[in-house]
């Protein structure tokens, strides 16, 4: 990714690690979770209440590299590669070092409090970087 719209610097948590202290296949997912919420909340932006809904993720995929073990620092880069009227494609690559550990991207559709799916807003649309 060439220009990261955003860069979360984190350590593979033991917890997430599996018996020979490798980073647990689905842990990548809750990295890029961890840094697209600080960007939301960063910008303004809600993550998730009972009274405005939230963004539940309805596709996911990723590639894995290179291993990560317990206690490798990384940084989690994230970008937006479409913005559509209810839902969003964010892509991540996790970095250790100047190696491409893992690569994805996330879809999440912006809803309502019962989960139906609402219109991006203007506003949020801005921040998102979508006009």
């Amino acid at each position: 990714m060439d220009a990261p719209l955003y860069r979360h610097a984190t350590e593979i948590a033991f917890g997430d690690t599996d018996a020979s202290g490798l980073m647990h296949f689905p842990s990548v997912f809750r990295y890029v979770e961890a840094a697209e919420h600080a960007f939301l909340r960063a910008n303004d932006i809600h993550v998730f209440d009972r009274e405005n809904g939230g963004w539940p993720r309805v596709h996911v995929d990723c590639d894995y590299r290179r291993p990560m073990f317990f206690g490798d620092r990384i940084e989690v880069r994230l970008g937006i590669s479409k913005i559509g009227g209810t839902s969003l494609t964010w892509v991540f690559e996790i970095w250790k070092g100047d190696e491409c550990c893992a690569a994805g991207s996330i879809v999440t559709v912006r809803v309502n409090a019962v989960g139906k799916p609402l219109e991006i807003d203007a506003a949020t649309r801005a921040v998102l970087g979508g006009g």
